[in-house]
This record gives structure tokens, sequence and C-alpha cells, in this order.
């Protein structure tokens, strides 16, 4: 991929807008110039995104609502512009959007998967982003793949389920995108794409208008270029958020590495290129303790994966009564086995949740560690785009709803790879501040 072409972080480009340094309604034209040069081979946009003249009617619309005021000759800037004035964001084809039709990469007739604008849209809305249009998404955000490819090798996936999310982002025809999490589906492809990723603490951005896999461990994320920008987009969709929590760490957190068999679930190559983020923190001063962490890994991915099972088959129910034949192989595989879980598997997977966030803090706590450190994906994106790659290490961080972010870490063979920091439940605003200085450090390990 060419890197000049990555597009704008998003903070200082929301900062360009707010002070009529950019023009938003030139700035969609040009995002619109990009769409249509790179999504033909990378195909992360749904219809290649909107039409020009419907992002010119919308950013005009914005600017109309929020005008600019002047003071002599000089434009000052208009307090009342929201924080994301006129920033473009693409958004997984599994949340609804008003004036937008959801497919969720799927088959099933539009209309029976209409439904009212989700939360997190509308928040971004309300703080002035506008919506560039609808990214792919594997069939109903599991593992049918999106024909999204990664923009680093078209030849590899982006990752799934957030496919064209991390691909928009990483193309650069997107400075922010939404997607969504229940095993990996940030995170993974965050790494995939040499992005951030960012998964809030489950219950900070409700998931209403966003079609559910699995209601008890579904999250909605976001994709950007850099921390900061990953930050900002928090600040306006998390419930309750407070920048002075942000402010309250003092030097670098000690970070755990959770070894023993959770680990090993990473290839070698994976592996070797951990070591190499561990070894550049360790550089930069950084504490890190190994500690075995989660040895009953292989009883926390078959409660989560029977979890998701369970509860995508009560959340498609009706849908499936009607359509089954029209849903891909892996997700009728997928209901029909949730269909035959026992309540009881499901009654276990929902209090397993709790029991692991448990668990992990009381071994933070017995070890003095702030955050956990592991790698964001097994190693870098497989070749083929038939596979979305395996969200295995991903997979306890979202069963335990902890907050975290994905960093770039460097490269495998010209692939991106990355790291997952994990904070306790509930400190989004100190993990993001953790996690720009941690991007910093891990940013250039090869």
């Amino acid at each position: 991929m060419d890197r000049d072409r990555t597009g704008e972080a998003l903070a200082p480009l929301a900062a360009a807008f707010r002070t009529g340094e950019r023009d938003p309604t030139a700035y969609a034209n040009t995002l619109r110039d990009r769409i249509e040069d790179r999504d033909p081979e990378v195909r992360a946009w749904v219809d290649a995104a909107k039409s020009r003249a419907w992002l010119t009617a919308e950013t005009d619309a914005l600017r109309a609502r929020h005008p600019r005021t002047e003071s002599g000759t000089d434009a000052t800037e208009d307090t009342d512009r929201p924080p994301l004035f006129g920033v473009p964001v693409g958004v997984k084809d599994i949340f609804h959007v008003d004036g937008l039709a959801t497919r969720a990469g799927s088959e099933l007739p539009q209309g029976a998967l209409a439904g009212q604008e989700s939360t997190a849209v509308r928040r971004l809305r309300a703080a002035g982003a506008i919506v560039a249009g609808k990214t792919h998404t594997t069939e109903f955000a599991y593992f049918a793949p999106a024909p999204t490819r990664n923009p680093y090798d078209l030849d590899h996936t982006p990752g799934g389920s957030s496919s064209g999310s991390a691909a928009a982002v990483a193309s650069g025809t997107a400075p922010l995108a939404l997607g969504t999490q229940t095993v990996g589906s940030v995170i993974r492809p965050a790494a995939f794409c040499g992005v951030v990723g960012f998964k809030p603490t489950r219950g900070r951005l409700p998931t209403d208008g966003v079609i559910p896999l699995s209601a008890s461990v579904d999250h909605v994320g976001t994709f950007t270029r850099d921390v900061a920008g990953a930050a900002l987009a928090a600040s306006v969709l998390l419930d309750g958020w407070d920048d002075r929590r942000g402010e309250e760490p003092t030097g670098p957190p000690t970070l755990g590495v959770p070894s023993g068999p959770y680990l090993d679930q990473a290839s070698e190559v994976g592996r070797e290129a951990f070591e190499r983020a561990l070894d550049a923190l360790a550089n930069d001063g950084y504490e890190l303790v190994r500690v075995e962490a989660i040895p009953d890994i292989d009883d926390v991915n078959d409660r989560h994966d029977t979890l998701v099972a369970a509860e995508a088959a009560l959340a498609h129910g009706e849908w499936y009564d009607q359509y089954a034949d029209q849903y891909a192989d892996a997700t009728r595989e997928l209901i029909e086995d949730g269909r035959s879980a026992p309540v009881s598997a499901l009654v276990r997977g929902r209090r397993g949740r709790d029991a692991l966030r448990d668990s992990l803090a009381s071994t933070a706590d017995e070890h003095g560690i702030d955050a956990w450190i592991a790698p964001a994906a097994p190693g870098p994106a497989p070749e083929g785009i038939d596979d979305t790659g395996d969200p295995a290490m991903n997979l306890p961080w979202t069963h335990a709803g902890l907050p975290t972010v994905g960093l770039p870490a460097g490269n495998v063979d010209g692939l991106p790879v990355g790291v997952q920091v994990a904070a306790g439940f509930g400190a989004d605003e100190r993990l993001l501040a953790w996690a720009d200085e941690v991007a910093g450090a891990v940013g250039d390990a090869v």
C-alpha cells in the first residue's frame, strides 16, 4: 500500500474543520475521489459508498446548522460547532442508518432487516459527523466472508467481521469507521490492516440499532489511524466519558503478559513479533510482568462459542424460520448449533463472563498489573479472502467485556501485525491515555 495515501488522522482533521482550515464539502469530494480510485480493488464500501451529490448535500446541511461567525475580516471558530464537525464516517453494514438500507452482508430481503437508526450513529451525527456510507461486513458479523481485501496486500484478508471498516481506514477512504466485536471483529482486522481498533467496556456504548449476533457479548467499536482519534471518537460515543479519568495515571503502566496456554494459541511468527514489541516496550522503560493467566482458555473458548451460537439462534429466530435457505452455510451451522444448545449452557456462558473478568482483575491486583498486553491476532493476515483469520487472541477480553485497544506493532514480510492492550472494566479513559505512548513504543517494532 502507498502509505502517502492513507488519509488524515481524525483529531487534527476534526480540529481543522472546526476552525475553518479545511472545508468539509471539499473534503467530501476528496474522499469520493479516493473511494473511486482505491475501492474498485479494496472493496471496503457497499455500493462504493454514497454518491458525491449525497455527500455534498449532507455536508452543506451540516454547515447550515453550524455556520461560521465573522469578526471583521477574520473568520473565527463557532463555539457551537461540535467536536466531529464535518468528519466522514464509514458504518459497518449491520448498523441501521437513516437513509441507507441495511443488508448485513446477507441475501435476506432488505425490508426484513429494517430498523431504527443506531444510538452509535445518532451520537456521531450529533457530534457533527456525516455518514459517508456503509462498509462491508461478513454475513451477520459472523464468518461468511465479505468481498473486501487487505489494502496492504490484495491477496490477503483484511480480517472480519468488520472487514470494510478496517480496510476503509487503512486505505485512506475514511478517517473514522464503526465496527462491532463479538469475538475479535474489531481488534483482529485492525491488526491485519495496520490501524487502531478500540472496543470499549461492555455496556458503555449501547448496541441498539445494530443487528445482533450475541447480545451478551456484542460490542460496538471504532477504527482510526491513531489513538488520539480513537479517544476523540470515544469521547462522544461512550456513556459517562470523563477526560479527567484519563489524567489519573502517572508514569507508564505496568503491563501483564499472559503466558501459558492462552499465548500458545499464537503462531510462531506471531509470538516472535510479539516478543519484538515487548522488547521495544522494555527498552522504553515499561515494566513487564509475565504471569500465567487464563489457564482454562479451552473452557473459556468453548463457553464463549456456545454462548454466541445460542444467542445467535435466539436473535435470528424469526428471520431464520422464514429465510433459512438464504443464509450462508457458516451462519446456518452456527444457528443450528445454537438451537440445539441446552439452556444450562446459555446460563453458564453468561455467568462465565463475570467469572473471567473477576479472575483477571484478581490476578492483576496480585501482581501489580495495570493492563494486559497480548498479540492482537495469532499472526499477520492469512493469504486469501475466504478465511478472515482466527479470533482466538481476542476472545477472552471480549468475553470478560474489558476495554481493549489494538495498536500497530510493525510488520512481518510487509504485512502489519499488532498488539492489544486490555485494561480493567470501565477504565476506558485510562486505557486510551496509556495507549498513545504504548503505540509510540511498539509502532516500529521489527
